[in-house]
């Protein structure tokens, strides 16, 4: 399941699942992860509403949904609807901090 933000797609990945996961990033053709530096509910909440997964029951990180690999796309994420963080790839994190996401499920629409 993908959700599409700005310049990139979003999906969660390693959960139990469709709408639990490790938070991952689709940019220039490359999947990375989010750092959980700043990493919370309010971006949590984001994640779980543009998938159709309901309200986010918790953020967890320290790679929770276990290590991604690759690049690290986003650290520091102030808030994912007005796209604030310290810019793509910028970072000073290790797999080890990868951000997940635990949504309550899907929405019967």
């Amino acid at each position: 399941m993908l959700f599409f933000l700005g310049d990139f797609s979003i999906r969660l990945v390693n959960g139990n699942n469709d709408c639990s996961g490790r938070v991952e990033i689709l940019y220039n053709g490359q999947w990375g992860t989010v750092c959980d530096d700043d990493w919370d509910m309010k971006d949590a909440a984001v994640v779980c509403r543009q998938l159709g997964c309901g309200r986010a029951d918790s953020a967890p990180g320290t790679a929770h949904f276990g290590q991604g690999s690759g690049q690290i796309w986003l650290d520091e994420v102030g808030s994912l609807t007005q796209c604030s963080h310290r810019g793509l790839g910028t970072h000073d994190c290790n797999h080890g901090e990868d951000a997940g996401v635990v949504c309550s499920g899907m929405l019967n629409l």
